[in-house]
């Protein structure tokens, strides 16, 4: 019965609990015994919640015998990254200097998820305070790749994108301050949405000016995405970036592209970096089935890798404000990454950050232009599959017989430039490779667009569903 209950999504899981014909008690219970049983071969868990995640289970079947109001996620099991706050269950940031914090609130987004009815049944693995796309953290060690432990699962958000492709649990809860949904969802083939910046309030955020982060859902079809974004959504009246969205750009609203409709973006390259052939291929598929709908299809040309700097400079100087403290008190409890990630934001002045807030403005209005030709970008989600778990941080990456010094625009080149816009995008499989390795592509779209790209993934997910598939570890 656990592995039968693993695979299903939320959407039909959620109707067998209304129904009568499922108990979140055992499905809670099933969920749990696959994360413990899972985390010899993966490490995605951080803290499994068997008493916290049971109690809640039981109250949840109490109010469907009692016939009392089911939110739309009531009984569902979800995992929590360790980067967000919950209540009374350990958050430790993927940090040794957090090993044993407990909050005594819940992050905004974790309570809205709740109130839908969510069931927390464990946080899962990121690198240290989210700093990096690969995750491992001297807390909790290496968390691997469940169809291929050779490779990594991505990061930051990687604990939950490999906790999601094995069956555990239909919702995931993410972040994405750089591609850390979309990585790893790319990576362990899952559908990753990093949602229009203030689509999801993020009250959370240091300074909310110039936050580049976002919460988002990361599941394993596109309607148990759609159904959890719903859950999430909504302004804050603590999150700026939350009151920007235009009135009428809700998630609800018609769309306004049928097929036939439809302009598509291709943009196979966004700068001079090598791509894998069946990576390119796949995402190149992408667009003709949409093409065969009667889309039309225009090759772009957008060089978004010449704004690394813009993006690491932000980044870098964010993070030296926020964790200076930490590597000036408790340098032997972090990484060597996450200190010199620290310690490459103290160069940065003040006259530098201005000019890259402003490159961040001029880059915004550049897409702007670029979605006034096309509805939706569409290009691969990573240069390649996932690559090997000992990858480096910092180190040189080798895609299609090439080195590239930087594994940002490298490997996920595509993914940062959309979280200094603030534009939705999301990553959702397109094949696999000669190896077995997921394959995925990205689609970027308007502010308020969300509804429009889970549309376009939708189509693809009927032409070609995946969310059947399992890795070879199960």
């Amino acid at each position: 019965m656990t592995h039968a209950l693993m695979f299903l999504p939320a959407t039909e899981l959620a109707a067998r609990i209304r129904a009568r014909e499922l108990s979140p008690v055992d499905l809670t219970e099933a969920m749990l015994a696959a994360a413990e049983a899972s985390q010899p071969r993966s490490n995605a868990f951080v803290t499994v919640c068997f008493d916290e995640a049971l109690a809640t289970a039981r109250e949840a079947e109490a109010a469907v015998t009692a016939n009392r109001p089911l939110g739309p996620l009531h009984g569902l099991p979800l995992v929590v990254k360790d980067l967000v706050r919950t209540a009374g269950i350990r958050t430790t940031y993927g940090s040794r200097t957090h090993a044993d914090h407990v909050p005594e609130h819940d992050a905004l987004v974790v309570s809205r998820l709740k109130r839908a009815g969510a069931i927390v049944i464990g946080k899962t693995t990121t690198p240290e305070f989210g700093h990096k796309t690969l995750t491992d953290a001297p807390l909790t060690g290496v968390t691997r790749n469940p169809w291929d432990s050779r490779r990594t699962c991505g990061g930051s958000s990687g604990g939950t994108a490999a906790a999601i492709a094995a069956g555990i649990g239909p919702l995931g809860l993410g972040t994405d301050g750089g591609g850390s949904i979309r990585i790893p969802a790319a990576c362990c083939g899952i559908v990753g949405l990093k949602p229009t910046l203030g689509r999801v309030a993020y009250p959370e955020a240091d300074d909310t000016f110039s936050n580049m982060s976002h919460y988002g859902p990361m599941t394993r079809t596109v309607g148990d995405a759609r159904l959890m974004l719903a859950a999430m959504a909504g302004p804050d009246r603590e999150d700026a970036s939350s009151y920007r969205l235009a009135p009428h750009a809700t998630m609800d609203a018609p769309l306004a592209a049928r097929p036939g409709d439809l302009r598509v973006g291709w943009l196979p390259r966004v700068g001079d970096h090598p791509l894998e052939h069946e990576v390119e291929a796949s995402a190149l598929a992408f667009t003709r089935v949409l093409e065969t709908q009667g889309a039309t299809v225009e090759t772009l040309e957008l060089d978004v890798v010449a704004e690394e700097d813009t993006f690491v400079t932000i980044l870098r100087s964010g993070l030296w404000a926020r964790s200076r403290g930490l590597l000036a008190s408790r340098r032997a409890l972090i990484s060597d990454s996450f200190a010199r990630s620290i310690e490459l934001g103290e160069a940065v002045t003040a006259r530098h950050l201005h000019d890259a807030l402003m490159r961040r403005s001029a880059l915004f209005r550049r897409v702007q232009r670029v979605l006034e030709r096309v509805d939706v970008v569409v290009s691969p989600a990573l240069t390649a599959p996932a690559v090997d778990v000992t990858q480096g941080h910092f180190d040189p990456v080798t895609i299609a017989g090439e080195t590239h010094a930087s594994l940002r625009t490298g490997w996920h080149p595509y993914a940062f430039f959309a979280n200094l816009t603030g534009h939705p995008a999301i990553s959702v499989p397109s094949g696999w490779s000669h190896e077995g390795l997921p394959l995925a592509v990205q689609v970027l779209g308007p502010y308020g667009g969300e509804a429009l790209l889970l549309d376009i993934a939708e189509r693809w997910e009927q032409h070609q569903p995946w969310a059947e598939r399992r890795p070879p570890t199960l």
